[in-house]
């Protein structure tokens, strides 16, 4: 939800001021009910570890919503990253967090194994490794 606001109030900036009262109207009436769901999951996922290896979508665009409900993003990276998105991504994460580019499966696991995330986004290829070492 941050990230979303941030992107509306960078859009509306280049335009006039009833168009950006307007979005600060569509920020107000969405605000409480994102903030019923944060509210909802966060006290659960305070302080946990994510890692993220999500494919095409890029984990630079869904960071800040696992940071938004008070996880910790240890890892990301991309299957078929450029250096546009790590240049961008880099922005986004925390000085300690790993970046990987195309791992196999083997490697993402042995990184698991290493970082101990309590969480793991992924796709569906790699999900079922995840879910048979027990990590959700």
């Amino acid at each position: 939800p941050t990230k979303i606001e941030a992107s509306i109030r960078e859009i509306v900036a280049f335009f006039d001021d009833t168009i950006k009262a307007n979005a600060e109207k569509v920020i107000a009436k969405y605000k409480p009910i994102m903030q019923s769901i944060i509210d909802k999951y966060k006290p659960r996922l305070q302080g946990k570890r994510v890692m993220l290896y999500v494919g095409g979508l890029r984990p630079r665009h869904i960071i800040g919503a696992y940071e938004d409900l008070g996880m910790e993003v240890v890892g990301t990276g991309y299957e078929f990253g450029h250096n546009d998105d790590y240049d961008r991504t880099i922005k986004e994460m925390g000085n300690a967090t790993l970046l990987y580019d195309d791992v196999t499966g083997f490697e993402f696991e042995e990184f698991v194994k290493k970082v101990k995330p309590d969480l793991v986004g992924s796709g569906i290829k790699e999900k079922f490794i995840f879910q048979k070492i027990g990590i959700p």
